[in-house]
Order: structure tokens, then sequence, then C-alpha cells
């Protein structure tokens, strides 16, 4: 009866979660039960090897393995790898926006298998990668959706009750919901009210991005914004961060425009704030 903390909002379409437990070397699997409001129901776990320095992940080589929400980014056939990776690997993707303000860089982390003469390898084995025995990551594999499945890593898995889970997601789609009708209302500054005071695109400060939006919704008669295909999951770790993913479909007098976005969502003196928003 007891649910991890992260996977808070699945869509549809995402039909299986990955979160990795580093201390307790664990891999576990969620399916995502549509007949019961999208309810993460255990499925199976599995024995993981991590970096050999454990997580934490914060520089190319330090031999660390990062501590996040991630996505699936590609299938990679064994026939394309070395040996090493065993029967296939599946890379992830850090670092992600989060990891990137937090100064936090390094690339290659991939779920993958064991070499051909290894069955398992030790607890803290790899460079930084997430490793599987090949019969463990034939199985997982079958389950992973390139683009869509969540892998979240943890140092130490936080559970909630059923009741616990249902507030935190209730809230924050609350949260989520007002900063779509506000953006609706035209009233920006209230809209604008839903940005932290670190907020930052990939190009602009919350000053340049909150005087954009000032001079394009002066120019809208009405607007309609659609968020479908709505994702949310808890960032592992002490900061309370939340990574948000929909579909957007923006329409207004003189615009329409769709978009996949991701938003990064930060608890800011009590109150839900975007930190980060682009497309996904």
């Amino acid at each position: 009866n007891f649910i991890p903390r992260y996977l808070l909002q699945m869509p549809a379409d995402q039909r299986f979660a990955v979160i990795v437990d580093t201390k307790r070397s664990r891999l576990y699997l969620y399916e995502n039960d549509v007949r019961d409001g999208g309810r993460p129901r255990f499925v199976a776990d599995y024995y993981i090897t991590q970096g050999k320095l454990g997580a934490e992940k914060l520089a190319e080589g330090d031999k660390k393995t990062p501590v996040g929400v991630y996505h699936v980014t590609a299938n990679l056939p064994k026939q394309k790898l070395a040996d090493l990776y065993g029967n296939g690997a599946f890379p992830i993707n850090y670092p992600n926006e989060w990891d990137k303000r937090q100064g936090r860089g390094g690339s290659g982390i991939w779920l993958h298998g064991t070499p051909s003469d290894t069955f398992a390898r030790p607890p803290r084995a790899s460079d930084g990668c997430v490793v599987l025995t090949n019969q463990d990551l034939d199985a997982v594999a079958k389950n992973l959706q390139v683009g869509l499945t969540p892998v979240i890593i943890s140092n130490s898995v936080e559970w909630l009750s059923l009741d616990d889970w249902h507030k935190e997601r209730t809230e924050l789609n609350k949260a989520i919901d007002a900063w779509r009708s506000d953006w609706e209302s035209k009233d920006t500054e209230r809209y604008l009210k839903h940005y932290s005071k670190r907020f930052k695109t990939n190009d602009q400060s919350l000053e340049q991005f909150s005087a954009q939006k000032r001079q394009v919704n002066a120019g809208k008669e009405w607007i309609k914004v659609k968020t479908d295909n709505l994702s949310v999951f808890r960032n592992p770790g002490k900061e309370e961060v939340v990574v948000v993913t929909f579909d957007q479909d923006y329409r207004s007098n003189n615009l329409n425009n769709q978009m996949k976005k991701r938003q990064y969502w930060l608890r800011e003196d009590g109150k839900w704030k975007i930190i980060y928003e682009g497309s996904a």
C-alpha cells in the first residue's frame, strides 16, 4: 500500500516507470494502472550495479551515478555495442535542465547489461551507469519506451501512503491548473506570480521573460491553453523540486501553437513556483 513518492502522475501512454535505489542496489519496475486513476503498481525488482564511487554525480569521469528524474532517450542494440554493455543499452537524458542549473556535468549515463563472460558485477563497479544482468535487462527492456519511460534515480527511495500520495498529487495538479487558468485570464501579473525569482529559460532571465509576456499578452483578445498527457515526477533529494511534462495546445486570436513542454517547479516559501520551462 505504499508508493514511491516520485511517481505523482503518469499519462496513459506512459505504461511503466523505473525507480533506482542506489543504497539498496535495486531497480523497481512500476506499471501505470490507468484503470485505477493512474496509480503506480509494483511489477518487479532487480539487482543493479552503480558507479564505483557511489551516487550524486557532479562531473565527467567522477565514477558516480546521477540522482534525479530522467527519461530514456534511445535503444541501442547489442550488435552496435562493445561487449562491455551486454545485451543492449538505454541512454538517459543526464544532465537534465535541473542538473545544469546546479552545475552538474558529464555524459553517457546508460542503463545497460553485463559482458558475455560475466553474470553480475559488484554493487559499485560501473563508471556511473546503472548496470543489470543481461537476463534482467531483457526483462526490463520490454517495458521501456524511448522518449517516454521515466528513470528516477534516488539515494534511498521515499515511500508514501496512498492518502499522502493523493494529497501531494492533488496539490500539484491544482498549482499547475492555476498557472494555466491565470495564463488564460490575460491577467499577466497574476500569471507571472507562478514563476520563481530564480526562474530562467535557456536564454531568458525572469525579467526578460516577464517583459516579453507583458508585451505579447497586451496584443491578445483571448487566450485558451490546454495541457494534455501530463506527467508529474518529484525529484529525489533535499530540494523540493518536481518535473512536469505535458503537450501544450495554445490558441489565441492571432496565434495557435502546439509543443511538448517541460517545467521544473520548486517549493519556495511554501508555494510551488516554476524555476525553468522549455520544450521537452
